[in-house]
């Protein structure tokens, strides 16, 4: 009963170490990623009604998404750099030898990060989307006013006498696959001649393809609709341009990933990359803290010269060795059809067990 004091006393002394360096960190990671992005933004400017400032608002509107892709780093050479001031000053040594395990001071890192952790998870899914969106909107505003970005991720193009809207889209390398495609076909006096409406757009070497579309053709007698599985769609628009407003998978909130896989799934398509970028959404704070806590024994012993430097290095190695383990398992996964859920079980699970095995042999 007497050392529970004790021990809420070491938990604020760790966490307030680990919290100070991580905050540091991860101002600094997200202000360099996003002075990189204004860089490439400067060499868009004059296009359009793009201009200096409406580059600025762009970076700006981008930055809660870039706090969120950037503490999971942040977490981890935060962690290593708060424990390596602790071991540094003696402190770390002390509390070693008062008795605590380095399990127990890894859990303290942990407890300590769990907060900020559920807090980025918030911001994830509420600023950081709002923002992506908002910044795509002006960006295209600016950039084109034949492409415009609605409410809720929808795209718009104008393409002549033509307008077209799509639901969704994604990049595949060279490819953009747009999904609940409508082609709206006007003449000279805004009447429209035809409606079609397709499953999907894929442009690929130049040519677009209408998937599964139903084309109706209006006359002022009447109007007659034709099905087809597939249908060439001559148009002049940018590819370039609609990739720019396509909201990426990873920067969507989980209510629309959901949505988008249920729409896919009631129409037989394919929906992979979004159910991914879903369970990947889910496990992203997991994912922090077990990187965090099997991490930081990194900063344990003496802080010989260059030792700090060594563990921060092993310890980035860990952080990148973890993300290629995580993308190799849930790429076989899908390739084998294991469930995205299953897929990224696996990755934590591994390396929990490693850390274990770790502290049983040097507790």
């Amino acid at each position: 009963m007497m050392r529970w004091p004790m021990f809420k006393q070491v938990d604020r002394l760790v966490a307030m170490a680990v919290l100070t360096a991580v905050g540091m960190t991860w101002v600094t990671l997200v202000a360099l990623d996003a002075f990189r992005i204004f860089i490439i933004e400067i060499n868009e400017v004059g296009q359009g009604q793009y201009s200096l400032t409406k580059a600025a608002a762009y970076v700006l509107l981008t930055v809660p998404r870039r706090f969120y892709e950037m503490f999971g780093y942040s977490a981890l050479i935060g962690g290593l750099l708060g424990l390596g001031g602790l071991a540094n000053s003696g402190e770390l040594t002390a509390l070693r030898a008062a008795g605590l395990s380095k399990l127990r001071i890894c859990a303290s890192v942990a407890l300590g990060l769990g907060v900020l952790t559920i807090a980025v998870a918030l911001l994830g899914e509420t600023l950081g989307p709002f923002g992506e969106r908002k910044a795509q909107a002006l960006s295209l505003a600016a950039k084109s006013k034949d492409v415009a970005l609605a409410k809720g991720g929808a795209l718009w193009a104008r393409d002549g006498e033509t307008v077209i809207s799509a639901k969704r889209g994604h990049t595949r390398g060279g490819e953009i696959d747009l999904a609940g495609v409508r082609v709206f076909e006007f003449d000279g006096e805004g009447r429209l001649l035809s409606l079609s409406v397709a499953d999907g757009a894929l442009h690929t070497q130049g040519d677009w393809t209408l998937r599964n579309v139903r084309r109706t053709e209006f006359s002022p007698e009447s109007a007659m609709s034709t099905q087809h599985a597939e249908a060439r769609w001559k148009s002049g628009l940018d590819p370039h341009l609609l990739a720019a407003g396509i909201i990426q998978t990873q920067y969507m909130p989980l209510r629309d990933l959901s949505r988008n896989i249920d729409y896919l799934d009631r129409n037989r398509q394919d929906a992979s990359s979004f159910r991914n970028a879903y369970w990947a959404r889910i496990f992203y704070p997991f994912n922090v803290l077990v990187l965090v806590f099997c991490a930081v024994p990194f900063a344990f012993g003496a802080l010989r010269s260059g030792g700090l430097s060594k563990r921060l290095f092993l310890g980035i190695v860990l952080a990148l060795g973890f993300q290629l383990l995580q993308n190799a398992i849930v790429n076989f996964g899908v390739i084998n059809g294991i469930h995205s859920a299953l897929a990224n079980t696996f990755p934590p699970l591994i390396l929990i067990a490693a850390a274990f095995a770790y502290f049983r042999r040097n507790a």
